[in-house]
């Protein structure tokens, strides 16, 4: 069970799309990481604070994702104080990982 979940609706016009890649663009692996930072902020209520360092234990990208797409970020606190992160498409597999926040 996650400890929170959050959509986030790909937007059309997101800058990451101009180079990435001409004729089928696709979300960058390092945007769906961004955002799951920021939702991770969010979770332990640090929303819009930067003081924190993130590092990404692992992450696993399994399957493209487009302009307009539907995500949902799946977020769980470990034992160890990491963050597990899903993210899925539908029914579809998108990315998963851990994130580690060091303190301020």
């Amino acid at each position: 069970m996650a400890d929170a979940e959050y959509r986030w609706l790909v937007p059309a016009d997101h800058p990451a799309f101009a180079g990435h890649f001409p004729g089928r663009p696709i979300v960058p692996g390092v945007v769906l990481l961004d955002r799951a930072i920021l939702f991770a902020e969010e979770m332990l209520g640090e929303a819009g604070k930067c003081g924190r360092n993130w590092q990404v234990g692992n992450a696993k990208f399994f399957s493209p994702v487009g302009p307009e797409e539907a995500l949902t970020f799946s977020l769980t606190t470990k034992p160890s104080g990491a963050i597990a992160f899903t993210v899925r498409a539908a029914e579809r597999d998108v990315a998963s990982g851990s994130l580690t926040a060091a303190a301020p």
